[in-house]
């Protein structure tokens, strides 16, 4: 009985989120997420790159290594991963304009409610961790 209860109660707080209307991001967090989110990918490019000049470099010299590289370009031949690819590619592209709504109203929700108590705090937080990173995981 009380399962049914908090079922309902679920329910109608869903419901009354979702008549609200959530705060829209100033065009400042937007441009300061973006070149977070930029910089991010350069980092994650620039590791990928790495990775696989490591793994290259192992692959030519080691048996096992060129047994991986055969096994993983005999995959890529493959239709069904091809066809899983291409699935995964259209499922992606059709999900980015919820995507960019919900990064718009988590954006907003935090600007609104959270920023003026916490912002200043992880403003330098972020910064800090930059710092680190540009030496562990640089963007070039």
């Amino acid at each position: 009985m009380n399962a049914k209860y908090a079922l309902a109660l679920i329910l109608a707080l869903q419901v009354s989120g979702c008549l609200c209307q959530l705060p829209e991001p100033s065009e400042e967090l937007v441009q300061k997420y973006d070149a977070l989110k930029s910089v991010f990918y350069k980092r994650l490019l620039t590791a990928l790159g790495k990775l696989q000049a490591s793994a290259v470099d192992t692959a030519g010299t080691s048996e096992r290594g060129q047994e991986a590289r055969a096994y993983f370009e005999g995959m890529q031949a493959k239709p069904e991963l091809q066809a899983l690819v291409k699935v995964a590619t259209g499922l992606g592209q059709e999900a980015i304009p919820l995507v960019d709504k919900a990064r718009t109203a988590a954006l907003g929700t935090y600007e609104h409610y959270l920023r003026p108590h916490v912002g200043q705090h992880l403003s330098d937080t972020i910064d800090r961790i930059k710092g680190l990173l540009d030496i562990v995981l640089p963007t070039e």
